[in-house]
């Protein structure tokens, strides 16, 4: 018998980083995600393919049960493997049935966004498994991969979010946010992938005081919110891009990329990779191309 799950894609409008230390972020669930199929096997063996959305493998493997159950690490395989191995270890840690009552399995992912994109690769797989296995996909992060959880909330969710740590434990609410001015919000994809745990290990070899940053965050993640112009949500967007280069002592996005940009530019998730945010009056896309930056997406096609 086959079993299918999806999860949403995300991205994170505000709070990236200072998230891990309580402060709220808005996240918003994309129309793009990932689905896992699983199939029966034999051989006490997990065939594992991993497809692109253009449907082309960019992860094939045979894993054996125990190198689950053992959490043996490969030295000349590739990060994926080893890191699947963990996930799965952690899952078996929290529910051994799929392994112990299970001959094997065939299991394929399936991603309806290109890889390269950042959309949530690894949370979307977490939360599939977490679904498949019926555990918490929160307590599956938290073992494996780490991260604060706002993505394994977009994953779960179909509406867009306010997420935050309280006492390290997720707190989700859905919030209403359909703004007049979502045709003028475009995402540009900058191409630079960027590795979100290299990118939380830099935040906080950080020695800045975060306390006071983060009631400055939790009022702009509030203010952009409930923005009821174009220009009220720009404005406090940009505010939080001077906030977060005060406190990660870097140039923002709009500084370093694109200082003729008529509009404003609002990092996501990682500062310098994968996707930003614009909003302007006209539409960007000519600007962004002939810079270089063919892919950009308008929020409606984006955005559940």
């Amino acid at each position: 018998m086959t079993k299918t799950f999806y999860s949403n894609g995300k991205l994170l409008i505000t709070g990236e980083y200072v998230v891990l230390d309580g402060a709220k972020a808005f996240a918003l669930p994309t129309k793009f995600g990932q689905n896992l199929i699983i199939e029966e096997g034999d051989g006490e063996l997990f065939q594992w393919k991993s497809f692109d959305s253009d449907r082309s493998i960019w992860f094939e493997d045979i894993i054996s049960f125990s190198s689950v159950i053992q959490k043996e690490h490969f030295e000349d395989a590739e990060t994926i493997k080893n890191t699947l191995i963990e996930i799965l270890h952690e899952a078996y840690l929290m529910n051994s049935d799929f392994i112990t009552k299970a001959k094997g399995y065939s299991i394929s992912t399936e991603l309806t966004f290109p890889k390269s994109w950042g959309l949530g690769t690894s949370s979307t797989l977490i939360n599939n498994i977490a679904q498949w296995l019926q555990i918490d996909a929160f307590e599956l992060l938290k073992r494996s991969f780490g991260g604060s959880g706002y993505d394994i909330a977009c994953a779960q969710n179909n509406a867009p979010i306010v997420f935050q740590l309280v006492n390290q434990k997720p707190l989700v609410e859905n919030v209403i946010f359909k703004p007049d001015f979502a045709n003028k919000i475009y995402f540009v994809y900058l191409n630079q992938k960027q590795n979100s745990k290299a990118a939380i290990a830099a935040y906080y070899g950080k020695n800045g005081v975060i306390d006071k940053s983060i009631s400055k965050i939790n009022d702009i993640t509030h203010a952009v919110i409930e923005a009821s112009s174009a220009n009220e949500f720009a404005i406090a967007l940009q505010k939080h891009e001077i906030e977060m280069s005060n406190i990660l002592e870097l140039t923002t996005v709009k500084e370093a990329l694109f200082p003729d940009f008529d509009g404003v530019i609002k990092s996501l998730g990682a500062w310098g990779g994968d996707f930003v945010l614009s909003i302007s009056k006209e539409n960007p896309t000519n600007y962004f191309k002939s810079k270089g930056y063919s892919i950009v997406i308008p929020y409606s096609e984006m955005i559940l």
